[in-house]
């Protein structure tokens, strides 16, 4: 159940379109990009899995960065980011599920800002009824996501050996070919983003320090599996070009490998990857905001167990209301950038932390102990995608994360929280 939690929230919606882009940059070697982002989110997936497995809280990365350096304005800026990278997603992620249900059904006279608040309060609901709920509602998500992946191997395998997988958009050198590989990577690397959200459900799985590493390293596995066999499927499919210039790629794959198949059975398909992703991120940021009021981070109802469902009910509502706010807004997609950058930020973070906790004696030993360069290499890896996404990216993402951060600030020093000293494990 925690590998399909894992392996649902990084399938997400994000490979239906990614791999056109990563073919504009590597052209038919667009597989070699996955392969590179797969051993640098790997470095911070096995960092994850072993603080998870030894910390395991609902806290997540606010808790293990406050045991790691005792700084209480550290961890409420660290939690916060992850709680509004996880409110971006879900306010995407349900108008877009918003728009496709209502082209699905032919409700055009129904607004799509009212389907997807509709939609918020079905997914607040589950999540209200507890994690075994979610989780079952997840591995159905996750198995159907995974499943138009699939389709599109199966169809598209006959076309396999009939491109080049080794031809690049230009003619270069092999060092010019490993800096467009990395090119390649910055992009596919975010295809990974969503291990890190089991770390907030560590706490409410049986024996942590055997599932947390088997459950997270298996969802990256099987991601990497998947993700390699699309590349290749795509591009044999569609010429590079053509898929490097098309906005839903994999719906174009779909058409020309089968095209006697309804173009609603994608849909479908679509509602239910988007749909996912926003659940997981429902499910992490409500045990997030609980556990950072359990630190005494936030304000104490939101620790506050529900009598009878035993899940964080006023956080669940604090995350739905917020998450209703940024859907009304509008346009959220600077919004999204920007949380990307506080993210990559945490992973950093994150390393460093592990670093600092391996370090300590009275720390709790890992059941999978990792040498230092693994998180060294984690912590370079995410800072390097950090300063190339905010270098090349459009200049209002990093303004807008510099808002945030701001904001997340100001916050803090309004509401002057007073977290205990160093937590017990």
């Amino acid at each position: 159940m925690l590998a399909l939690y894992g392996l649902g929230s990084m399938l997400g919606a994000g490979i239906y379109g990614l791999v056109g882009r990563a073919a504009g940059v590597l052209g038919g070697a667009v597989w070699a990009a996955f392969v590179m982002a797969m051993v640098g989110a790997l470095l911070t997936g096995l960092t994850y899995a072993s603080l998870g497995a030894r910390y395991p809280r609902a806290g997540g990365a606010a808790y293990i960065v406050h045991r790691a350096f005792g700084r209480p304005a550290l961890s409420y800026v660290v939690g916060l980011s992850v709680v509004a990278s996880g409110l971006t997603s879900m306010a995407t992620g349900s108008r877009i599920v918003g728009e496709n249900v209502r082209s699905l059904f032919g409700l055009e006279a129904v607004p799509a800002l009212a389907i997807a608040l509709v939609y918020l309060a079905l997914l607040a609901v589950l999540v209200w009824r507890g994690l075994r709920e979610s989780l079952w509602f997840n591995a159905i998500c996750t198995v159907i996501e995974a499943g138009g992946l699939v389709l599109v191997i199966i169809f598209g395998a006959r076309f396999w050996g009939t491109q080049d997988l080794l031809e690049l958009p230009v003619d270069v050198g092999w060092a010019s070919t490993g800096l467009l590989v990395m090119q390649g990577s910055v992009l596919t690397f975010f295809a990974f983003m969503g291990f890190e959200d089991t770390l907030n459900v560590a706490e409410e799985v049986k024996d942590p320090a055997r599932t947390v590493p088997r459950g997270l390293i298996l969802a990256m596995g099987g991601a990497t599996v998947l993700y390699l066999l699309i590349s290749v499927t795509a591009v044999s499919v569609v010429p590079w070009r053509e898929l490097a210039g098309a906005p839903a790629p994999l719906g174009v794959v779909m058409a020309r490998a089968a095209p006697w198949m309804p173009a609603a059975v994608y849909t479908v398909i679509t509602i239910f990857a988007v749909a996912n992703t926003a659940l997981i991120n429902f499910v992490m940021g409500s045990r997030l905001v609980f556990g950072m009021a359990r630190q005494k981070l936030l304000p104490g109802p939101l620790a506050r167990v529900h009598p009878v469902r035993h899940t964080p009910h006023y956080a669940v509502i604090a995350m739905y209301v917020v998450a209703a706010i940024i859907v009304s807004l509008g346009d959220i997609a600077q919004l999204a950038a920007a949380t990307v950058l506080l993210l990559l930020s945490v992973f950093v973070l994150m390393n460093v932390s592990d670093l600092v906790l391996a370090r300590r004696p009275s720390e709790p030993t890992s059941p999978i102990p990792l040498p230092a360069l693994v998180p060294i290499g984690g912590a370079l890896v995410c800072g390097t995608l950090l300063v190339v996404r905010g270098a090349t990216g459009d200049v209002v993402a990093p303004l807008v994360a510099a808002g945030l951060l701001t904001a997340i600030l100001v916050l803090y020093a309004v509401t002057r929280p007073r977290a205990p000293g160093v937590p017990e494990a």
